[in-house]
């Protein structure tokens, strides 16, 4: 919700990109931002966040699984609300899905000018699907989860893409560390026959702080320009209070809105992502 909220702020300015890349809830918002559906997200989360359909434990008993993907990517985008799939196969922007490939686990990421809108929704609720409260998700006859733990934050891949700068939005605040997995024996067993996955779910807090590093030199050198929450969130990773969501992405739009004078400067200034 935060970024859909500095997204927001973006099309509402007409701040665009050639490139976008994004994992997890990243790629599921921010390929809204890419077909340019503003206020999109903020209407999803307001309806239905909270609708059992949505998320419920209920939803894990009975499909092995907190989220209800066939909700989620099919009945929301393709009914409710609907996303603009025409929209995105004619942006002028490339935007790519993080995926983690269970088996091996590498990063592979998808490209939605390869993909068509099958494709696409698959790739999402994979890049999606977190450990233990989600199953894993069959594209092209191999296993993938969510895009968060073999890349958390995208940025090298943005730059071997091609891209000597990036704009980088990332959804924690300055100060934070991220920590090591919990229930490390539980996820041990239930990924017993999937190694480097359970290896890349304990070195993934490692590996995200290292790149929290790496980010903090190269916005000294110019290279990228860090947009995070100003404000301490009050809000878990499986939030389902609207209010609390809208609140957030209210927040999100007001700090993107605050940022754009600057923001466009630096754009001004330097060829980006």
């Amino acid at each position: 919700m935060f970024t859909s909220g500095v997204l927001d702020a973006f099309l509402k300015n007409n701040i665009k990109f050639p490139y976008v890349i994004g994992v997890s809830a990243g790629a599921a918002y921010g390929i809204s931002y890419v077909s340019e559906q503003f206020e999109r997200n903020k209407i999803v989360n307001l309806k239905y966040t909270a609708d059992s359909r949505y998320m419920s434990w209920g939803n894990w008993v009975r499909k092995g699984s907190l989220f209800n993907w066939d909700f989620v990517y099919g009945e929301i985008p393709n009914r409710l609300v609907p996303f603009d799939f025409e929209a995105l196969v004619n942006s002028d922007t490339e935007f790519k899905i993080g995926t983690s490939h269970v088996k091996t686990g590498e990063a592979q990421y998808l490209s939605s000018k390869e993909m068509n809108k099958k494709q696409l929704l698959t790739a999402l609720t994979a890049s999606s699907s977190l450990p233990l409260v989600s199953k894993m998700v069959n594209m092209d006859g191999e296993l993938y989860m969510d895009g968060g733990l073999a890349d958390s934050i995208p940025v090298e891949k943005a730059f071997a893409d091609g891209y000597g700068r990036a704009v980088v939005l990332l959804t924690r605040n300055k100060d934070y560390i991220k920590k090591s997995a919990r229930f490390k024996r539980l996820i041990k067993l239930r990924y017993r026959k999937y190694p480097k996955l359970v290896e890349l779910i304990f070195t993934r807090a490692f590996r995200y702080n290292k790149t929290l590093e790496l980010l903090e030199k190269m916005e000294g050198d110019g290279k990228v320009y860090i947009i995070r929450p100003q404000a301490q969130m009050d809000v878990s990773r499986t939030e389902n209070n609207p209010h609390k969501l809208d609140q957030l992405y209210l927040n999100a739009y007001k700090e993107g809105e605050a940022l754009v004078p600057d923001l466009k400067q630096w754009l001004a200034n330097h060829d980006c992502a």
